[in-house]
C-alpha cells in the first residue's frame, strides 16, 4: 500500500499542468527550428511565399524563413537543362538506352504537298523565371508539349515532303525555336527553349522504299551538278588562258605588221625625196640595187618576157 501511494504522488508531480506546458514550449521551439530553415544548391533558385503570397527569390545557401509554415519555400532546377521527346519516348537510360518509337499520335503529320510523314523530334529546355514557372501556367508539361507539336505540326504542313526530308531539316529547327520561345514568353511559362532537333523524318512505312529511292535519286542529281559544277570551273579557266594566249599572239603580230608598214612607208618617203631632188640617179641606183637582189640571191633566177609568153630560165652566175 505504501508502494502505491509514493508512486501516486510521483505521477502527480510529473503530470502537473506546469510540466504539460514546458513540455509543449519546448515541442515548439524543436519545431520552430527545424522549419526555420532550408537550403537551396548551387542549380536551383527559391522561390519564397508568405501566407501563400510571393514574396521574393533567393539562391543558393544556407537561408533562414518564418517557421510554422508562415513562409514556405519551392526549389526550382533553373540550371538543369530539361528535355521533351516527341514521337519517341525513352524506356531506359543507360549504356544501352532503350526506346519506344512511332507513338503515331505525335509523329504523324500531313506535309504541304498533302504526303504523310512521320517526325520525331526533341526539344530542351531551362526554366528562367522560377516565380512564372511555378505560378504562370498550371499545367506545365502539357502546355509545352501542345505548344511544341503545334509549331511542328506548322512548319511541316508548309512545306513539301522531299524538303522536308533533305535542304529544309535544318530551317525548320531554326524556327520552331524562335516560335516556341515566342509563344511561351507570350504565354508566362517562365522558360527559354535552348534546342530544337529533328530525329527522324521518314514516310510511312508502306512507301518508305519509293521515297527511299527517290532520295537517292536526288542525291545523285546533286553529285553529278557538282561534278559538272566542277568540270566547269577546271575549263573555263583553261579556255581563259588559251583565248588570253592567242590574243597576245594576236596583239603582238599586229603591232609587228604596223611596224613593217610604218618602216616601208618610211623607207619609201626617204627613197621618194631623194628621187625629186635626182631622179636620173635614183632610178639607176634602185636598179642597180633590184640587179644586185637578184643575182646576188643563191637561188636560180626566172626571167619572165614582157608579154608572158615563155619561161626564160637563167643560171646561177656562180656556177
Amino acid at each position: 500500500m505504501a508502494d502505491n501511494e509514493k508512486i501516486k504522488k510521483a505521477r502527480k508531480r510529473f503530470f502537473k499542468p506546469s510540466t504539460f506546458v514546458w513540455l509543449i514550449i519546448l515541442g515548439l521551439i524543436v519545431v520552430a527550428g527545424f522549419s526555420s530553415f532550408y537550403v537551396v544548391d548551387e542549380t536551383e533558385q527559391a522561390v519564397i511565399t508568405r501566407l501563400g503570397k510571393y514574396t521574393e527569390t533567393v539562391g543558393a545557401g544556407l537561408h533562414v524563413k518564418l517557421p510554422f509554415g508562415l513562409d514556405k519555400n519551392y526549389n526550382v532546377p533553373v540550371k538543369v537543362v530539361q528535355t521533351e521527346q516527341f514521337g519517341f519516348k525513352t524506356i531506359k537510360a543507360g549504356r544501352n538506352n532503350e526506346y519506344k518509337n512511332n507513338i503515331s499520335a505525335e509523329s504523324t503529320m500531313l506535309t504541304g504537298d498533302l504526303n504523310i510523314v512521320d517526325v520525331e523530334w526533341i526539344i530542351q529546355y531551362r526554366i528562367v523565371d522560377p516565380k512564372q514557372w511555378l505560378f504562370g501556367v498550371y499545367e506545365k508539361e502539357n502546355t509545352i508539349r501542345d505548344i511544341s507539336r503545334s509549331v511542328i505540326n506548322e512548319l511541316v504542313g508548309d512545306r513539301a515532303i522531299l524538303t522536308i526530308m533533305s535542304s529544309e531539316r535544318s530551317n525548320i529547327e531554326v524556327l520552331a525555336l524562335d516560335k516556341m520561345n515566342d509563344y511561351f514568353k507570350n504565354l508566362g511559362l517562365g522558360i527559354n527553349v535552348i534546342a530544337v532537333k529533328l530525329q527522324n523524318i521518314v514516310p510511312p512505312s508502306g512507301v518508305q522504299t519509293a521515297y527511299e529511292d527517290v532520295n537517292k535519286a536526288i542525291q545523285d542529281m546533286n553529285r553529278f551538278i557538282n561534278e559538272g559544277k566542277e568540270a566547269y570551273n577546271a575549263e573555263i579557266p583553261r579556255a581563259q588562258g588559251e583565248a588570253d594566249r592567242q590574243i597576245q599572239v594576236a596583239e603582238g603580230y599586229a603591232a609587228e605588221r604596223v611596224n613593217m608598214a610604218q618602216g616601208d612607208v618610211a623607207r619609201f618617203n626617204s627613197v621618194y625625196e631623194e628621187y625629186k631632188r635626182s631622179p636620173k640617179v635614183t632610178k639607176e641606183r634602185i636598179y642597180l640595187e633590184t640587179m644586185d637582189e637578184i643575182f646576188g640571191s643563191d637561188q636560180k633566177p626566172e626571167l619572165i618576157d614582157k608579154n608572158l609568153e615563155n619561161l626564160v630560165p637563167i643560171k646561177n652566175l656562180k656556177d
